[in-house]
């Protein structure tokens, strides 16, 4: 269903959010007969979630009261971080009611074309970043929306631009029904599964990205195990991270086909991943046909996003470095790796999703890190890591965040780095992976 299809509707929404408010605005501007008859909240909703649906003011309800709210709707849109899944929406999508998001009604109002999606279960939004900074330095007309930039029917308040780099989580994936022109996943693994409902469904969701209507070709990272042998059916497929595309060079830096493209010292970015998502955004952008920029002026000025590996003080010759976007353990290892040559202490631990944590444990052995555990996972970790062989001194616990942060401060060797990088969700103790890296901040700084 297009946005343009809904003038004179009824239409439901599910939640709040960045999304819904986008929808709700261009809503009230472009269609203004068409109507919020229905809002629901899985608690109440305070004064910001009910301004940001306009006026008349819609019925307000509850999650038992809002299939029998919704179920004359035209259209129900739910806010990203609602599941898909949850027996509510299912209900109403079996009463032939459609159940979509903004994102998705964007995408199948520009049908995708001249669109780069990319998604991965860690890493988009860095490469999303960078795809959109190298277009730009290219004199590309270019825009970028999604789950970083402005949300993407924001875009239809401007004139279309010759490409949109557009972030996608799964949780948006989960009920698309039309594709961006050119698919990029970074790597897949275990996560979300507590909305999702499995892993396997997890990973169905992501994958099923590379074949909705309209892709026209899938970037794929080789270096990752599950995308590896994947043949999507797409006209086009492009990989990198192997030596026929854009791969790591030996020396550390970047290469294209085996030629020199980038030394390491002028990557932009800090560790193995950053680099690898930087080849990612550099096969996306000649899949769509971007002419590429001299790299090293073009990428001279781009900066780290906020809480992914993200220095944020010095002092006393020890690096403070922010990773909370690191919600799983695989990103955790990644950022230990990306400081190989330093003395780490690393913070870790918050909401339990069930994630194993062998490998950040041997991660940990290998390099000789140490490791202060914070709640809720925070002791998983540390018996982890003693059972892999890291010596009691150097698998600690904190019973809060601002205790791991005095205690890393008198673990910590001159010349080494503390780094959170959490190795789980933040939403046990903290609203979001941005206030606890805003959290962290703080303490490092009153340290």
């Amino acid at each position: 269903m297009r946005f343009s299809e809904l003038d004179g509707a009824s239409i439901g929404v599910w939640g709040a959010g960045r999304e819904i408010g986008s929808f709700a605005r261009q809503l009230a501007r472009r269609l203004p007969s068409a109507q919020i008859v229905a809002a629901a909240f899985d608690s109440p909703p305070g004064p910001a979630e009910l301004k940001m649906l306009g006026s008349p003011a819609p019925r307000i309800v509850g999650a038992a009261e809002a299939v029998e709210a919704m179920s004359g709707c035209a259209l129900v849109v739910r806010s990203p971080g609602v599941s898909s899944y949850r027996p509510e929406l299912q209900a109403l999508g079996a009463a032939g009611v459609p159940v979509t998001t903004a994102t998705a009604l964007w995408l199948a109002e520009r049908g995708g074309a001249r669109v780069i999606g990319i998604t991965g279960t860690k890493g988009k939004s860095t490469t999303a970043a960078l795809a959109f900074h190298l277009a730009r330095a290219a004199g590309c007309d270019v825009r970028l929306a999604g789950n970083i930039g402005v949300p993407a029917l924001d875009l239809l308040d401007e004139q279309p631009t010759e490409v949109v780099v557009l972030e996608l989580s799964s949780y948006q994936i989960a009920d698309l029904k039309q594709g961006p022109e050119v698919a990029l996943l970074t790597n897949l693994f275990r996560e979300h599964t507590d909305w999702h409902g499995s892993e396997e469904r997890y990973r169905a969701d992501k994958l099923r990205l590379l074949g909705l209507p309209g892709v026209h070709a899938a970037v794929l990272n080789a270096r990752d195990a599950r995308l590896a042998e994947l043949t999507p059916a797409t006209p086009e497929l492009h990989r990198y991270g192997l030596r026929e595309g854009w791969d790591l060079a030996d020396d550390g830096g970047l290469a294209r086909r085996e030629e020199a493209a980038l030394a390491a010292t002028e990557l932009p970015l800090r560790g193995e991943h950053n680099a690898l998502n930087l080849c990612g955004a550099l096969t996306a952008l000649e899949a769509i046909g971007v002419e590429l920029p001299p790299l090293a002026p073009a990428l001279a000025d781009f900066a780290a996003l906020p809480h992914r590996l993200q220095p944020i003080l010095e002092r006393d010759g020890v690096s403070w470095v922010d990773d909370s976007i690191s919600t799983t353990p695989e990103s955790s290892v990644a950022a230990l790796t990306s400081f190989a040559d330093s003395d780490v202490v690393l913070i870790a631990g918050g909401q339990d999703r069930g994630q194993e944590y062998g490998d950040l444990a041997r991660a940990l052995q290998e390099s000789g890190a140490t490791v202060i555990g914070v709640p809720s996972t925070g002791t998983s970790i540390v018996e982890a890591a003693l059972a892999a062989g890291v010596a009691p001194a150097c698998a600690r616990e904190a019973g809060d965040l601002a205790a791991a942060v005095a205690l890393a401060g008198e673990l910590v060797a001159a010349g080494g780095v503390v780094l959170l990088s959490p190795a789980a969700p933040s939403y046990d103790h903290y609203r979001d992976f941005e206030q606890r890296g805003e959290r962290f901040r703080e303490l490092a700084e009153g340290a």
